[in-house]
C-alpha cells in the first residue's frame, strides 16, 4: 500500500516513453500524446519490477489521510501551479526544446496561492527551504477536506468526522473475490494515499450511484491486487488489457520492494478507455455499514445513513448497488 502521502513528482511509466504530435487520448486540449515503447524503463528493471506486486490502477482522484488540527482527516489532491506569466515563460522555455530541469523557477513569484493549510506531498524534493517543481511546473500536494467545504463535498461525502470513519471499498479478508463498502476508522488509514472513485469523478466509469443519488467511495491504493498479471512485456500487457476480462482496468501500477512505482495506463498503448464492462464490476459486492453502532444522528440523504440502511444486504456488482427512493 502507497503511504507518506507518497505522490511522486511523476510516477514513471514501466516502460520508456515517446511524445507523439498528436491529440491525447486522455486529456482534452493536451495536444500530443505520451505513448510507451516497447522498452522497460531502466527504473523500473533496477527495481526488479519482474518481482513486484501488480496492483489496478483505478480511474479517480488520489486523496490523502494524515492528521489535522490533532485528528485524522482527508486531504485532497491540489497541485501548486504557475501563475500566467511564470506558464507562459515554462512553455516557450519547454518548447526551445530544452531541458525543463534546467529552467529556474522562483517560487515564490511564479506560483497561483494556496490555502494556508496545503502541504507539498512527501518526495517533493526542496531547495533553499522551498519546494522544488516537477518537470511538468507543478509541485504536488494536499489540502485537508474540511465540513462545508463546497469545493469538496465529494471528498466530504464519503468521510464523516464526527464519527471519524470513511466509506472504503475493498476486498473481504476472508474472501479475496467478493469486495465490501464498509465504514473505516479514519484512524486505520492514516498515512496511507487512496483514490476517490464515483458518480461525480471523471464522468465515472464504475457507473456507481447517479445524478439524484451520487455514491463516492474511497480505495486505499495498491489493495487491488490483479491475480494473473502478465510479465512486463509490451506484446504480453497489449494482449492482456484488449483480450483478458481481468486486464478491463484503467492501468496497472507495480509495488516494487524497494517502495519504487511504476505505472502503466491503456493510453500509453493506444487502447481506450472504458471499453465496456470494466473489470471492478465482475466482482459481488457486500454493505458493511452500521450507523446505529455510531450512536449519532444522521440525516436520511447522508451517504452513511443510506449505506447503513443496507447494512448485510450483498449485490452482484458495485454498479448495482442503490438506494429506495
Amino acid at each position: 500500500m502507497r503511504r507518506l502521502g507518497s505522490v511522486q513528482q511523476k510516477m514513471p511509466c514501466v516502460f520508456l516513453t515517446e511524445v507523439k504530435e498528436e491529440p491525447s487520448r486522455k486529456r482534452d486540449c493536451q495536444q500530443f500524446q505520451v505513448v510507451a515503447t516497447e522498452n522497460v524503463n531502466p527504473r523500473a528493471l533496477e527495481s526488479n519490477v519482474a518481482c513486484a506486486l501488480a496492483t489496478e490502477k483505478l480511474d479517480g482522484t488520489c486523496c490523502y489521510v494524515s492528521v489535522y488540527k490533532g485528528e485524522p482527516y482527508l486531504w485532497a489532491r491540489l497541485d501548486r501551479k504557475p501563475n500566467k506569466q511564470a506558464d507562459k515563460r515554462f512553455k516557450k522555455f519547454h518548447h526551445s526544446r530544452k531541458s525543463c530541469k534546467e529552467f529556474t523557477w522562483i517560487v515564490e513569484k511564479d506560483f497561483k496561492d494556496v490555502p494556508d493549510s496545503w502541504i507539498p506531498a512527501h518526495g517533493v524534493q526542496h531547495y533553499n527551504g522551498q519546494p522544488v517543481p516537477d518537470e511538468n511546473g507543478h509541485i504536488p500536494g494536499w489540502v485537508p477536506v474540511e465540513k462545508n467545504n463546497k469545493q469538496y463535498c465529494w471528498h466530504s461525502s464519503a468521510v464523516n468526522y464526527d464519527a471519524r470513519i470513511a466509506l472504503v471499498l475493498r476486498p473481504r479478508s476472508d474472501d479475496s473475490e467478493l469486495l465490501e463498502i464498509a465504514a473505516v476508522p479514519l484512524s486505520e488509514l492514516l498515512e496511507q494515499t487512496l483514490e476517490l472513485i464515483g458518480t461525480n469523478i471523471n464522468a465515472n466509469p464504475y457507473g456507481l450511484g447517479s445524478k439524484k443519488q451520487p455514491i463516492h467511495l474511497l480505495v486505499p491504493h495498491g489493495i487491488l491486487q490483479i491475480q494473473n498479471a502478465p510479465s512486463v512485456n509490451y506484446q504480453q500487457l497489449a494482449e492482456w488489457f484488449q483480450g483478458c476480462e481481468e486486464g478491463k482496468v484503467e492501468g496497472i501500477v507495480w509495488h516494487c520492494n524497494d517502495g519504487t512505482l511504476v505505472k502503466l495506463h491503456r493510453h500509453h498503448l493506444g487502447l481506450k478507455w472504458p471499453d465496456g464492462d470494466v473489470f471492478l464490476n465482475k466482482r459481488p459486492v457486500i454493505i458493511c455499514v452500521n450507523w446505529v453502532s455510531y450512536e449519532l444522528d444522521i440525516g436520511s440523504e447522508d451517504l452513511f445513513g443510506s449505506f447503513s440502511n443496507l447494512n448485510g444486504h450483498h449485490f452482484d456488482c458495485i454498479q448495482d448497488v442503490h438506494f429506495e427512493a
